[in-house]
């Protein structure tokens, strides 16, 4: 299963890969062994040209825009309603992303959702943004707060901006935060998502800005879990030096890096599975010694834990 599935992740390009596995899925689901790849290509154009999605852009609150459609850190729905089918059709035959407990997510008001990170590339913020466009009813807009140095990479800086994401500094969370947005954080930072295979699902050291902000503001803090990102991009040493060459947080070397170069670190089409915890509250100075700040940090942190734990036992099989 793993070697057919990075064959096809690679070798046969990455729609005839979406392809596959939505055929596959299908395959598994009625027990029809003659369907496809053909079978695949319908079902991904069917998500693809699905009314639904772009419905549910449209039921998304308005209340931070201006008359051009634009909230002030350049996000916009009308962008968005463009570019959610794609993403659609990787959420949902590629990654054939599996929610749970997605009930336990607030639908209005300020929220702070605080997962673990990994996978090399920010798939995993992707996939928990989509799943609350997709699965959660109704739909909610989730703002990732991204690292400094990405919207330095060719291209992104419009793209992220106009989908949402909003570079990581306590000025932007707390905006947000007041306007009463939901964001999502990665205290683990590019710790997280740039280790190597060995370390997987192993938590890296929690930052405690994001417990600050939520003191400060009383937000809430939804726990998250991605199981199945730590095996989409398998890295066995990280290259610092060709890290610092060129500016980037890490330079992994993966199994495909030899024959791919750089696209070594495409993602391979596991299945991802998303836990979210129940929202926790806590209370207390938000300018007090780390100490204090670090019991509450360690509780969300260990509520990840469990989560991911749950996830690793419910879970088939990487790329089942």
């Amino acid at each position: 299963m793993g070697a057919r599935a990075w064959g096809v992740g690679f070798t046969r390009g990455p729609l005839r890969a979406v392809a596959h596995r939505a055929g596959h899925g299908y395959k598994r689901d009625v027990g029809d062994n003659g369907v496809g790849f053909g079978e695949g290509f319908r079902r991904i154009l069917e998500t693809w040209n699905d009314p639904r999605i772009g419905e549910r852009i449209d039921r998304l609150s308005r209340a931070n825009l201006n008359a051009f459609g634009f909230d002030p850190f350049g996000y916009s729905p009308d962008y968005l309603k463009r570019v959610l089918p794609a993403v659609a059709v990787f959420y949902r035959h590629y990654f054939r992303v599996e929610t749970h407990h997605i009930d336990r997510v607030p639908t209005e008001g300020r929220a702070l959702f605080v997962a673990n990170h990994s996978g090399q590339l920010p798939v995993d913020g992707a996939m928990i943004g989509t799943s609350l466009l997709l699965d959660l009813e109704p739909p909610r807009i989730l703002r990732a707060m991204v690292e400094r140095w990405v919207p330095t990479l060719p291209h992104a800086s419009v793209f992220m901006s106009r989908c949402g994401q909003v570079v990581g500094t306590p000025e932007n969370c707390r905006a947000l935060l007041e306007d009463d947005e939901a964001i999502l954080v990665f205290p683990e930072g590019s710790a997280g998502i740039s280790k190597t295979y060995d370390r997987r699902y192993q938590l890296q050291r929690f930052g405690y800005g994001f417990m600050r902000l939520a003191l400060e503001m009383k937000a809430p803090i939804i726990p998250v879990a991605v199981v199945g990102a730590e095996e989409q991009a398998v890295s066995l040493y990280d290259w610092r030096a060709a890290a610092r060459l060129v500016g980037a947080p890490a330079f992994p070397i993966t199994p495909l890096t030899p024959l791919l170069g750089p696209l070594g670190i495409l993602p391979m089409p596991v299945k991802y599975h998303l836990l979210f915890g129940e929202p926790l509250t806590f209370v207390g100075d938000p300018n007090d010694e780390d100490g204090r700040v670090g019991r509450h940090v360690r509780h969300v942190k260990n509520a990840i834990r469990g989560l991911i734990e749950e996830g690793l036992r419910v879970r088939k099989g990487v790329f089942s």
